[in-house]
């Protein structure tokens, strides 16, 4: 398990997912394993060497339209909802609310006080 403060995960959100993994399968040698999410869109997973090393997230649903195209990283914290309560005393905004995903963990999406995204999970043990 990754330790608390320390970046845990890596996703990239595109509205061209095949063009993205087409990109980082001919430049990094990144094969591709999908999944459907509980509302049914495909995550994929990127993976060097049979092991995962980032998500890629299609952003081509109308809920997404003001999501800009990038790269998100992903803290691993100790308590995900004690530390948004921190987060936003110290000017931080909570883009959505905190939700779980099954085998994966608690995720909380933050704009930092600057306006930067990054995105805190409490994984899984």
């Amino acid at each position: 398990m990754t330790p608390h403060g320390h970046f845990n995960w890596n996703e990239l959100r595109t509205r061209n997912a095949e063009r993205a993994m087409k990109f980082y399968t001919e430049t990094i040698g990144w094969t591709f394993e999908g999944s459907k999410t509980p509302d049914g869109l495909t995550y994929w997973v990127a993976q060097m060497n049979g092991q995962p090393v980032a998500g890629l997230f299609p952003l081509d649903n109308p809920r997404f339209d003001g999501v800009p195209e990038s790269w998100m990283s992903f803290l691993a914290v100790d308590d995900v909802d004690a530390r948004v309560k921190k987060a936003t005393a110290a000017g931080a905004k909570l883009v959505m609310p905190v939700f779980d995903v099954p085998n994966v963990g608690r995720i909380a999406m933050l704009l930092e006080p600057s306006g930067a995204g990054i995105g805190w999970i409490t994984p899984v043990a």
